[in-house]
């Protein structure tokens, strides 16, 4: 029966030009990480089509079960079993279809391990290079923009990005692509110009967290990664701290670094800019109380804690993307602006946080099984001493505590396809265990005999 379903569907690959193998898996799951940054639409039918590729190109001798792999469907899984309990089953449905990829993505790396081992510096170099030109376009939009309005704020985060995609999001995606230009082996022109250019625009996006990861991450790579002299590493440390010191001092960055941290409440053209202390503690809010990115989160955990000790949720949480609407009720109770019509009321936010949102949505078991997932990426990044690995579980590590980043469509794409890609390689030399695996077999056997 497998020998017939290999045959037809290699026979249909081929009737469309297309043959099982490492390039075509190379393009499929290059284009999928290019077209993040696009609308959902196109990101989702390359996706599809990766999918449906690796089910049809699959072969027995090439499907490998990984244990990394099976963790993101266990976390799919656990979000079906939420329907259960769902106190909006409807929402759970709906979220179901932005958070399938959890399921689909390590289904098809099952079916291809060996090939996309063979390509995943391709697949790494593409994207970069991809999102070298996605910049390239936000950057000429933006220009166009200032041409009409003569506004310079086009230049600077969620403008920069626009609403389709925010500032956070695009930064997240921009700094994998950052740390493979600073990792390349023998640099030309090019990687160095790539790496200071997405650089630049990270910086202009000015996402706290991505930012301060991203800085951290690429000191420590200088210090002790690269093959320089120990002065020549101090050096070029000390300069690129210095620099990256300038343009937050002298950027957006500085203005919203003193604007998250300030301890004094203030009022300015009539609104009440929240201290973190006040939106712990203050009961009844006003409408005319503003809460900045800091502020508003230390509200969200706040709520989530009076929800935690007011409901028995613990063990079940309300159900995947189920929580937004108790989210609302305690912005009611505490006189939180509702929604203003553009759906970006604080009334109507999420938790801003992914681990309190998973436990929010799926209670302690999602949660945990999140901190499983994360904890083993981390670990498997720093067995295998990649680099790249390990700027992206730190990252990720990181930007879950600000965003709810895997309750996104684009989030949870961008996670688990690189999660995969990392962890769902076969180890090295592999084939050749297998193959003299095989050779030995074949030599115990009696010469002219056909095993059953």
């Amino acid at each position: 029966m497998g020998t017939i379903y290999n045959f037809s569907s290699n026979a249909l690959l081929k009737r469309i030009g297309l043959s099982p193998g490492k390039k075509p898996l190379v393009f499929f799951i290059s284009a999928v990480l290019i077209t993040l940054p696009l609308g959902y639409a196109y990101n989702s039918i390359v996706l599809i089509l990766f999918v449906l590729y690796s089910l049809l190109s699959a072969k027995k001798g090439n499907v490998h079960i990984s244990k990394m792999l099976l963790l993101p469907m266990f976390l799919y899984g656990f979000m079906v079993l939420s329907l259960l309990w769902s106190i909006d089953i409807e929402s759970t449905l709906k979220a179901l279809s932005k958070e399938a990829a959890l399921l689909f993505v390590p289904l098809a790396f099952f079916f291809n391990r060996r090939f996309i081992r063979m390509g995943r510096c391709a697949i790494l170099k593409n994207f970069s290079r991809g999102m070298v030109l996605a910049g390239i376009v936000v950057l000429a939009r933006a220009l166009i923009r200032y041409i009409l309005t003569g506004n310079t704020d086009v230049f600077f985060y969620h403008e920069l990005a626009t609403r389709d995609i925010n500032a956070i999001y695009l930064s997240a995606l921009f700094s994998v692509p950052l740390f493979w230009f600073l990792t390349v082996k023998s640099k030309s022109f090019w990687n160095y110009a790539g790496f200071i250019f997405l650089f630049g625009l990270i910086f202009l996006l000015a996402s706290k967290t991505v930012i301060i990861v991203d800085v951290l991450i690429t000191g420590i790579y200088l210090l002790f990664y690269t093959r320089m002299q120990k002065r020549a590493k101090i050096t070029m440390f000390v300069l690129f701290m210095a620099s990256a010191i300038i343009l937050g001092y002298y950027g957006k960055v500085g203005e919203r670094l003193v604007a998250e941290f300030t301890t004094k409440s203030k009022t300015e053209n009539g609104v009440n800019i929240l201290t973190v202390k006040e939106a712990w503690e203050t009961q009844r809010f006003t409408h005319n109380d503003y809460f900045n990115g800091s502020a508003f989160r230390i509200y969200q955990i706040r709520i989530f804690t009076e929800l935690l000790t007011e409901e028995p949720i613990v063990f079940t949480g309300y159900g995947l993307n189920a929580s937004p609407k108790k989210v609302y009720e305690k912005g009611i109770e505490h006189n939180v602006s509702p929604d203003d019509g553009t759906g970006y009321g604080y009334g109507v936010q999420n938790f801003h946080n992914q681990y309190v949102e998973t436990f929010a949505d799926l209670g302690i078991f999602g949660f945990l099984l999140l901190l499983l997932i994360l904890g083993a990426n981390l670990k498997k990044a720093f067995k295998t001493k990649d680099f790249i690995h390990i700027a992206f579980a730190i990252l990720m590590i990181a930007l879950l505590l600000t965003e709810s980043f895997l309750w996104r469509q684009r989030g949870i794409v961008f996670f688990t396809m690189l999660y995969c890609l990392f962890n769902g390689l076969l180890p090295k030399g592999f084939d050749k265990e297998r193959h003299e695996k095989n050779t030995n077999n074949g030599s115990s056997r009696l010469p002219g005999v056909t095993p059953l």
